[in-house]
């Protein structure tokens, strides 16, 4: 039995999403927890619940649909391009409010124009609650995962402060803490000096060896978690962290490119202005970009509704382009939230790239949203 019931207006929308051309698809409540925990991302992960089959494998109520709908693509070797739907409960641990609600939304797997999908995701959303809020007035930021890459790739950081920068995408104050640490970098402390001799020295065959020794002699090697050359590679990776210091010319670069906010129409030459004076080498990013503000266009999208942020991302670890998210003005409560995830498909087992972008409607949020009368005839 839900615990919660399903607004009336659901089935209307199970309508449009019929004559969008999606194929509705459900899945099941109980999902192995493994995709979840490996590339949900942190913000979902800790609100997971978790449980466990008869065998011991760890499985978890459904917290989200991407996932669940990108495995059962796999599963059933759908060919590509094709646009599913879905409609159902979800279940996430919260501090306030039901920890059972639900969600519906598309998930566009395979259309190789990405621009003009990535338009046909934000149109549809906006027209979706357009529809069943006449006369409120919706507000959509936009943030570009890939431009962000672009521009941390272009300014030359190591691959591993890289790696830590792109996973705190959207995240304003770790970014900053990362930024803050970066500029002013600490000696990695802890360490022996025999282990910092055999660092400086770059003789990883010894330093692993003696890694290895010391694992035997503590008894920690037989329950180690990482072998002595993956814990020797993390140790040079670490040093190597430690020791890149941020020039200020880069860091306020870094921290110009996140403070942009403006209107979308504004943001394709404000980010070539921003290459331009940099010395960045933005193109392809620049260029993508550009292309799906001229999509959105075409698609009929009120540019006044659409707001571009550079620092903007959402809490989904497979995210890789655009993000985006949809609200009232005046209200913080996010009513639909989605992006692109071209890694996804090939991270839970498909064999070939498959490029997604894909929306999500929070259902009890929207209902709430509705007028009082509305909301009445709702239940």
């Amino acid at each position: 039995m839900p615990l919660i019931n399903l607004p009336a207006f659901a089935a209307d929308l199970l309508a449009d999403f019929e004559r969008l051309g999606t194929l509705r698809v459900d899945t099941p409540v109980i999902q192995p927890a493994e995709p979840f925990l490996d590339m949900a991302g942190e913000d979902l992960r800790r609100r997971i619940f978790m449980t466990e089959s008869e065998t011991g494998k760890s499985l978890c109520l459904r917290p989200e649909f991407t996932i669940p709908v990108c495995l059962r693509h796999i599963e059933t070797a759908t060919g590509t391009p094709q646009r599913y739907s879905y409609l159902g409960e979800i279940f996430r641990q919260r501090r306030e409010g039901a920890n059972e609600f639900y969600q519906a939304g598309i998930e566009d797997l395979g259309e190789t124009d990405v621009a003009g999908a990535d338009a046909r995701a934000i149109s549809d959303a906006i027209t979706i609650l357009a529809a069943r809020l006449p006369g409120r007035h919706l507000k959509v930021t936009l943030g570009d995962q890939s431009v962000f890459e672009a521009v941390v790739a272009a300014c030359g950081l190591p691959a591993g402060w890289q790696k830590r920068l792109i996973h705190a995408f959207g995240n304003s104050a770790q970014i900053d803490a990362l930024l803050t640490r970066i500029s002013s970098p600490q000696p990695v402390a802890g360490l022996s000096p025999q282990i910092e001799a055999l660092l400086a020295s770059g003789d990883d065959a010894t330093l692993i060896a003696h890694l290895d020794e010391t694992m035997e002699a503590t008894g920690y090697s037989t329950n180690a978690s990482r072998s002595p050359k993956e814990i020797a590679a993390r140790l040079k990776e670490k040093r190597a962290l430690e020791k890149t210091a941020l020039d200020g010319r880069t860091l306020g670069l870094l921290r110009e490119f996140l403070s942009l906010s403006i209107p979308l129409a504004e943001a394709p030459a404000a980010l070539f202005a921003f290459a331009a004076k940099s010395g960045l080498a933005l193109d392809g990013a620049l260029s993508r970009f550009d292309a799906r503000v001229a999509a959105l266009g075409n698609a009929g999208v009120d540019p006044g509704l659409l707001t571009y942020r550079a620092a903007f991302g959402r809490p989904l670890d497979y995210y890789t382009g655009l993000v985006f998210e949809i609200v009232i003005d005046g209200s913080s409560a996010v009513l639909a939230g989605g992006g692109r995830f071209d890694r996804l498909m090939t991270l839970l087992g498909a064999r070939e790239r498959i490029p997604a972008v894909g929306f999500a409607l929070w259902l009890d949020r929207i209902e709430q949203a509705l007028a009082p009368r509305d909301r009445e005839a709702a239940r």
